[in-house]
């Protein structure tokens, strides 16, 4: 697994971050109070203990401001972090680190706030086989960077896009005239690469999915004692051919009962969409 995401990924995200922040006149705080010849030293430093994420993209971020600036990572991404640890010593030109500092911290705090929620889940359900799995509740534009500190976390990415796997939703369900129905369709409009998934919310739903042999079946909001039956049916029938989902109501309360049911994977959107900022700074030496 590389712990960093391509730069052709990247580039475009940072530089439109930094465009937007840039506005229409650059820094004028900045030019208008520090000396273009003026040095400076800084340290980013965690003020919480969490796991990192984003360390490469705030690095990115400091080059395509000024080149010649120095960003030298002491921590990496994936790797855990104590309250006043240093993450990385920065050197350059004054003005560039100021002009570069809040969008080096944005993406970082937002990264490692996923990053560390994540670790969470990974760690209430390790004693079982099930994996943490994000969705596809992410901020418009920065999939790609929260699905990679998902991996920092230690979970494991659903689909990226409506166009990585089949993905048979009750609303499908419902336009197609019933779980059958819909996986026929599937099956014969894609080819043998394409996952294919389905949703049910019900037990009768579930064994209607299961003579088609979806590769996924996804358990909406089964309780924890259906979520069991439907282990045991599906294992029955299918033995570990077909790969079970649960999803809706997860949370940090709820993760450790739904992953001891035995299902193989849980989905929890608020790791995307709900994770806090991680508290990260810059301090001067």
């Amino acid at each position: 697994m590389s712990n960093n995401l391509p730069y052709q990924i990247v580039e475009p995200i940072i530089s439109a971050a930094l465009r937007e922040d840039f506005g229409r006149s650059g820094d004028i705080t900045t030019i208008s109070c520090v000396p273009s010849d003026v040095n400076a030293k800084w340290v980013m430093r965690s003020r919480e203990d969490g796991v990192i994420a984003g360390v490469d993209i705030a690095a990115i971020t400091l080059k395509l401001v000024d080149a010649n600036a120095v960003f030298d990572a002491v921590k990496h991404n994936g790797d855990s972090v104590k309250k006043g640890e240093i993450i990385a010593n920065i050197s350059g030109n004054a003005r560039s680190l100021l002009m570069a500092e809040r969008v080096m911290l944005n993406f970082v705090g937002r990264l490692s706030g996923i990053a560390t929620l994540t670790s969470k889940y990974v760690e209430l359900v390790k004693h079982t086989n099930a994996k943490i799995t994000d969705t596809r509740k992410t901020t418009p534009n920065l999939r790609a960077f929260e699905k990679f500190a998902v991996k920092m976390g230690g979970g494991v990415n659903h689909r990226f896009g409506l166009d990585d796997a089949i993905l048979i939703k009750d609303n499908h369900v419902a336009a197609c005239g019933g779980v059958e129905n819909a996986l026929l369709a599937a099956k014969s409009n894609v080819g043998h690469l394409v996952p294919i998934e389905i949703e049910v919310d019900s037990i009768a739903q579930l064994k209607a999915a299961l003579p088609h042999y979806p590769d996924v079946i996804m358990l909406d909001n089964f309780s924890n004692e259906m979520l069991c039956d439907a282990v045991k049916i599906t294992r029955d029938f299918a033995g570990k051919r077909i790969t079970l989902e649960a999803s809706g109501g997860v949370n940090i309360n709820t993760v450790k009962a739904i992953a001891e049911t035995g299902v193989d994977v849980i989905s929890v959107g608020a790791l995307t969409h709900s994770a806090p900022n991680f508290d990260v700074g810059l301090d001067s030496e």
